[in-house]
């Protein structure tokens, strides 16, 4: 770029925002969700806007797109957009009507937006071919031949290994991270000059995400677009964005380059998001700090007291155990003559335990059989083969031979905190009627102390009376998941089974919630099975990790050995995928696409297997153990090689 052109970018920004306002006509009365933001976008560069969810983030990309729901209108200020393609020329996007043709002209053609969830974006009755083509087609006076062609190439430009396929693919054929692909070929067929990305990989998991991430770079640089970057996760900012602006309450807080903001934070807000995420190099014992402290670690430790719980129940013995547990699955497909069916092996020999008051977390990308096994474990799935035994004060219980009353019984030690927590709470329910649900079911105390113990749990989880008779929708992610705790407490369970229960909660609720499970364990002496695909959030929690890919436990480790000497290649690529809030630890992008090892194929020869021949877990000492070939290596070999990766 030469100098009059970097002079242009900075004096004529591509998007320039000034003191824009954006209320919505409620019922209850006006909301102002944005109040007097102001920020611009350079051609070409890249702008993160973070915050919380209600911040009016996404108000303010809806308001860009003229995507505002009915009940919310521009009040004030400016949207400067000036198209390279007229001839710089400013638009003031607030004063164009956004049902008109210029309007439809840019939204698309000039200016694109990828969502955060592609399944709820993207018609489930159209192939990827024809909604990636109908931008085209709107957009480009393009013939119906030269469209496919160019829709063909952008979706290899996205990364599909089959291009000419996925033209004729539905979506939900596709993963998650292929289909945020097909949105991101949608919102980029017509090279625009901007592209807003909203929370584009919060579902995602760790490996995918780093490939979307790199993707959006190569597309930005390649096409020569803006981007504006919308996402509450600071490791994703530290590896993105050159600039960052900050909201709270619709308000702009602080605002910089990415040095500025990460080595130099000045509001104080700004400085609690940064202390809520959680680090690897975080000291032993240290806290999260979230914006809002729920006070729940007092309010366990007197109900511990009343309950006769001990605060300290970790023992060392076994509270259940797993030995080769398997489990498939069979597909059917149909087609034009009859159907066939595909046998799929979620759980491949599983031999897990999990000990009194520890927790466990179980990490690894989405498919590779966690919440098989979690449901295996409550005998909502029942496996080909295998045994599973609870060991209980009373003697050995045998999960896979219980029926009936007994299996009633067992399912009150053990309970379920969900991944979503609307999808999980009945939304016809009062908070109330959803706490003494479980009570009424296993005919717990009479109605009285019923209803003390349900207002116990609220007061336990940061919540109080005044919310017994709300309902689901009126409360934040947050409270929802604080709440799905609560009734997973209700029934005085020993063991947790903890199913994805931050990765949709912004980083300050994270930290809140984070620090609530680890206050209810020490004191009311709770197992946690912890599963996760977020290894910063897992290393925060869990005394152990077991790390699982396509059905098997490929390492399993004490926290800190995992995490300072991974041995298992596909460890390794998860640990090196997981992107860090610190500039002086970014993501090798390049690194991370020359050397896949999330596939066996590319893995060294001691984790290789040929036909016939069988892996194993091998003790590398201290409860370090890693699954490998034993004909072709030993404990020793992968320690020395172990030694010698991390030298270099």
């Amino acid at each position: 770029m030469t100098v009059a052109q970097q002079q242009s970018t900075l004096v004529n920004p591509l998007l320039e925002i000034k003191d824009l306002r954006v209320s919505f006509q409620l019922p209850e009365g006006v909301l102002e969700a944005v109040r007097g933001a102001s920020f611009s976008i350079a051609r070409g560069g890249t702008v993160a806007l973070v915050g919380e969810s209600g911040s009016g983030k996404s108000v303010i990309s809806q308001a860009i797109m003229g995507i505002l729901p009915r009940v919310a209108r521009i009040s004030g200020g400016e949207i400067l957009f000036r198209d390279p393609k007229n001839s710089d020329q400013a638009i003031n996007l607030a004063q164009l009507n956004p049902e008109s043709s210029r309007y439809r002209d840019l939204r698309g053609g000039r200016m694109s937006i990828i969502f955060q969830e592609p399944m709820t974006s993207l018609s489930p009755v159209h192939t990827v071919g024809d909604q990636v083509g109908e931008a085209l087609a709107l957009h480009s006076p393009v013939s119906k031949a030269e469209g496919l062609r160019l829709v063909e190439e952008m979706l290899r430009l996205t990364g599909f290994p089959d291009p000419a396929r996925a033209l004729k693919t539905y979506p939900f054929e596709l993963s998650g991270g292929l289909r945020q692909r097909a949105m991101i070929a949608m919102a980029l067929v017509c090279r625009p000059a901007l592209l807003i990305a909203d929370e584009p990989t919060t579902a995602l998991d760790v490996t995918i995400q780093a490939q979307i991430l790199k993707l959006i770079k190569d597309l930005q640089a390649e096409l020569g677009m803006a981007v504006l970057m919308i996402t509450h996760d600071l490791g994703v900012v530290a590896n993105v964005a050159e600039d960052v602006v900050v909201m709270y309450h619709g308000q702009i807080m602080e605002s910089g380059n990415l040095e500025e903001i990460f080595h130099n934070p000045q509001h104080p807000y700004l400085k609690a998001l940064l202390h809520a995420v959680p680090r690897f190099n975080m000291d032993a014992g240290e806290r999260l700090e979230p914006l809002r402290e729920i006070g729940a670690k007092e309010k366990a430790e007197a109900l511990s007291q009343k309950m006769g719980h001990k605060g300290d129940a970790a023992s060392g013995e076994h509270l259940l155990s797993m030995m080769d547990v398997s489990k498939s699955f069979r597909i059917r497909k149909s087609g034009w003559i009859g159907s066939k069916s595909d046998k799929v092996r979620a759980l491949d020999g599983i031999t897990l335990s999990i000990r009194h008051g520890e927790c466990l977390g179980l990490v690894g990308e989405s498919g590779c059989g966690k919440s098989t096994l979690s449901k295996v474990i409550m005998r909502a799935v029942t496996p080909d083969s295998g045994q599973i035994n609870y060991h209980a004060k009373g003697g050995n219980i045998d999960i896979l031979g219980l029926k009936g009353v007994e299996l009633n019984a067992f399912r009150r030690r053990v309970q379920y905190v969900f991944q979503d927590p609307f999808s999980s709470l009945n939304p016809r329910m009062r908070v109330g009627e959803i706490l003494c649900e479980p009570l009424d079911i296993h005919r717990i105390g009479k109605p009285e102390e019923r209803n003390a113990r349900v207002e116990e749990l609220l007061e336990l989880v940061g919540l109080g009376r005044r919310h017994l008779q709300r309902y689901p929708h009126s409360f934040s992610g947050g409270q929802r998941q604080r709440i799905g705790i609560a009734r997973a407490l209700a029934l005085d369970p020993e063991l947790l089974i903890l199913d994805e229960p931050v990765s949709a909660l912004d980083v300050s609720i994270q930290a809140q919630v984070l620090n609530l499970l680890r206050d209810l364990r020490a004191a009311l002496g709770l197992t946690y099975l912890f599963i996760s695909h977020n290894l910063a959030v897992v290393n925060y929690v869990a005394d152990r990790i077991a790390v699982m890919y396509r059905g098997r436990i490929v390492e399993l480790a004490p926290n800190r050995r995992l995490f300072e000497g991974p041995v298992h290649p596909y460890t390794q690529t998860l640990l090196k995928a997981v992107p860090e809030p610190d500039l002086s630890r970014l993501l090798d992008f390049e690194h991370l696409h020359a050397n896949k090892s999330s596939g066996p194929e590319d893995w060294p020869d001691a984790f290789q297997l040929a036909e016939g021949e069988t892996s194993s877990l091998i003790d590398l000492g201290d409860g370090h153990m890693v699954r490998a070939n034993p004909n072709r290596t030993s404990a020793s070999q992968l320690l020395s090689t172990t030694r010698m990766m991390a030298e270099v």
